[in-house]
């Protein structure tokens, strides 16, 4: 049975860090791209963070170069994303994703998300 399961969101204050963790289980976890995506009440959900599974390149959205990280454990089955200077802007559900092929054909896979609010 595949799982992705997301922990880390709370409540922090403007400028402050959190670090959400995604655990994954029931597929080739090292074969699969991951990604973070959040999405804010009434907004669309837009890609925060991807990183691939073959030599672990990165991407960021825009609104987040320089102050999130996204990294990944191989053995552990675990997708990272270290948020620091967080803003009342990035309040948002966070949702761990992963895409990639198994025999042949592509899947895509959803966790049910963490909430972070970013408020004082």
């Amino acid at each position: 049975q595949v799982q992705l399961v997301e922990s880390g969101g709370g409540l922090v204050q403007p400028g402050g860090s959190l670090r959400l963790s995604c655990a994954a289980s029931g597929f080739t976890f090292s074969t699969y791209r991951m990604s973070w995506y959040r999405q804010a009440p009434g907004k669309e959900r837009e890609l925060v963070a991807r990183i691939t599974s073959v030599d672990s390149g990165t991407i960021y959205a825009d609104s987040v170069k320089g102050r999130f990280t996204i990294s990944r454990d191989n053995a552990k089955k675990m997708v990272y994303l270290q948020m620091n200077r967080l803003e009342p802007e990035d309040t948002a559900v966070y949702s761990c994703n992963a895409r990639g092929l198994d025999s042949f054909k592509w899947f895509e896979y959803w966790g049910r998300g963490t909430q972070v609010t970013v408020s004082s």
